[in-house]
């Protein structure tokens, strides 16, 4: 498919998909409040911003970063090349995560809060690793054919039961953490792979497996931020009982 059908398709879906928010927002500034919006050319100008990158950014996706998983990920679905796999599923998952524009804002939202107590820099690590650790698992269920279900179910257990051990403060942050890890970045490369492996390797249903992987970048950060909240509790008060 060439570029300007790509384009012109995207630009279809994509007022499609931005038309009925702006209708409840206008219509109930016009309808309910009943005032004209402060600075409409403004507005204006940014829902066409709004629309121009996320044309763009879809065109992007479709022309450029999905065929790039595709063939990578034909390449590394062979079996020699497995352990290569797991390691390029950590690396990808760790760096897009780190790179992830929305989990950077609520890390610094939580530094911000927290004055402090809660780095920034140590958050959005402990979120990344949670991610490479869910991707690295999520593909070894690609290659081995485990039941998707035993795997998710049993990462709901486990953040279930550090839920009730981790600080209370912590916890909402923490799930928090699994939705935002799930959006931007992360999420187009990873469903590049999942796909890629799961049309690659005999056996492996491309809407089960492929799509499935994105569920491990969801629940292992809820997993590793209550984990590494629960060390640091437990450091802290060592901390005070040698004071």
């Amino acid at each position: 498919m060439n570029f300007m059908a790509v384009a012109e398709k995207t630009v279809a879906s994509t007022l499609l998909g931005v038309l009925p928010i702006t209708a409840i927002l206008f219509g109930f500034q016009f309808l309910i409040i009943r005032r004209r919006p402060a600075n409409l050319r403004k507005i204006i100008i940014g829902f066409v911003y709004v629309v121009v990158g996320l044309t763009l950014f879809l065109v992007g996706l479709e022309i450029g970063i999905f065929p790039i998983g595709e063939s990578m990920a034909e390449k590394l679905s062979q079996p020699d090349k497995r352990a290569w796999t797991l390691l390029f599923a950590v690396c990808i998952g760790y760096s897009t995560t780190m790179a992830e524009p929305a989990l950077m804002a609520i890390a610094a939202k939580a530094e911000e809060i927290s004055a402090g107590g809660l780095p920034s820099f140590y958050l959005r690590n402990a979120v990344a690793l949670g991610v490479a650790a869910g991707l690295a698992l999520g593909v070894y269920r690609i290659f081995s054919g485990g039941p998707l279900w035993v795997y998710i179910l049993a990462g709901y257990v486990v953040t279930v039961i550090l839920t009730f051990a981790a600080p209370r403060e912590i916890v909402p942050l923490a799930y928090d953490s699994g939705g935002v890890t799930t959006s931007t970045i992360t999420v187009p490369l990873v469903t590049a792979l999942g796909l890629g492996l799961a049309s690659h390797i005999p056996g492996r249903n491309p809407m089960i497996d492929g799509f499935g992987l994105i569920a491990f970048a969801s629940v292992f950060p809820m997993i590793s931020v209550l984990s590494y909240s629960i060390i640091a509790n437990v450091k802290q008060k060592l901390r005070n009982e040698r004071r």
